[in-house]
């Protein structure tokens, strides 16, 4: 993977929230949200149950200079809602491309917010990527939707390591060319 480091990320604003990058205080909410099974087993990377100090750590790699992901969290906290909403995050994987990870908290499901997250990072595209990638477990068609929703399309099918879950799991993989 390549290693491309980025000090510093853009607040990025959406309707209902706006994206900004993780801080110390986010990692309470994080762990609530992502101790929660059905949160950990739509994630390759989340374990159940999860760990005293994951949250703190993920937090920490977040605001890290040396990064290679830059993580911004949902944060509605302007408009009357949590401070954290979930998260949605940019890997880079190549210099022009950059693949896109989300979650967003139980609560939050089917209220548009994972959308209408993607949207606002794809349409600002910090990374400068000529390529977005995403990936996207077979078992969740909401997130599927998501990502068609922010224009990308379907690739091809995969398989993932799933920590939470112990098991690889059918993937589907979407693609959008920004340039």
């Amino acid at each position: 993977m390549l290693q491309e480091f980025i000090a510093t990320q853009p607040v990025i604003a959406a309707d209902r929230f706006i994206l900004r990058p993780l801080r110390k205080s986010d990692a309470g909410l994080i762990a609530m949200y992502t101790g929660d099974k059905r949160v950990a087993t739509g994630t390759r990377a989340i374990p159940h149950p999860l760990p005293p100090g994951a949250a703190e750590a993920y937090v920490a790699r977040a605001m890290a200079e040396n990064r290679s992901e830059d993580v911004w969290a949902l944060d509605g906290s302007d408009h009357g809602l949590a401070e954290v909403l979930g998260v949605v995050s940019l890997t880079r994987i190549e210099p022009d491309q950059s693949e896109v990870g989300f979650w967003v908290g139980p609560g939050f499901w089917n209220t548009g917010f994972a959308s209408e997250a993607v949207a606002a990072l794809v349409a600002a595209n910090p990374h400068k990527s000529r390529t977005l990638f995403a990936e996207v477990f077979q078992d969740s068609q909401g997130s599927a939707r998501v990502l068609t929703n922010a224009g990308f399309e379907y690739l091809g099918d995969a398989e993932s390591w799933s920590v939470a879950r112990g098991a690889r799991v059918p993937t589907w993989t979407y693609l959008k060319k920004m340039v």
